[in-house]
């Protein structure tokens, strides 16, 4: 992580590549949290990326506290809400409402790369997210 210096106003104002966060793989695909309260002390929500190969899935959950914003950069998905399939295209994004059940899939060719934030935060990690579907094999929650 690199911290900007300058006036106080940004001193603390911090800038997080990819790079800089491990991915996540427990729920399938290539899950970065880059802006968040353990990053940079984020209070209201946090953000990452998401890519996909063609095939991957991230499987079933939902997020009793918050909304989730998805930004599809490149590439689709199908995003199962409730049990219903829906496409998700290049360019184009959706919010899935508090505690709806969702899972994205790459059914396509080419890898397909995300955006997303959640807001407001839980209040503890533990309870942000319900897996609503076993995990891959050998993932552990």
């Amino acid at each position: 992580m690199t911290t900007k210096s300058g006036s106080p106003a940004t001193s603390t104002i911090r800038f997080v590549s990819m790079d800089d966060v491990p991915a996540n793989r427990r729920r399938g695909g290539d899950i970065r949290t880059l802006l968040s309260p353990g990053t940079v002390g984020a209070t209201s929500g946090f953000l990452g990326t998401l890519r996909l190969k063609p095939g991957e899935v991230v499987t079933e959950h939902l997020h009793p506290y918050s909304e989730e914003f998805i930004f599809c950069v490149e590439g689709s998905a199908t995003l199962r809400l409730e049990g219903q399939d829906n496409p998700l295209r290049a360019e184009q994004g959706v919010l899935v409402p508090i505690g709806v059940r969702h899972r994205l899939m790459n059914t396509g060719d080419t890898e397909a790369f995300f955006v997303f934030h959640l807001s407001p935060l839980a209040p503890s990690p533990e309870l942000g997210h319900v897996d609503t579907e076993p995990l891959p094999d050998g993932a552990s929650t």
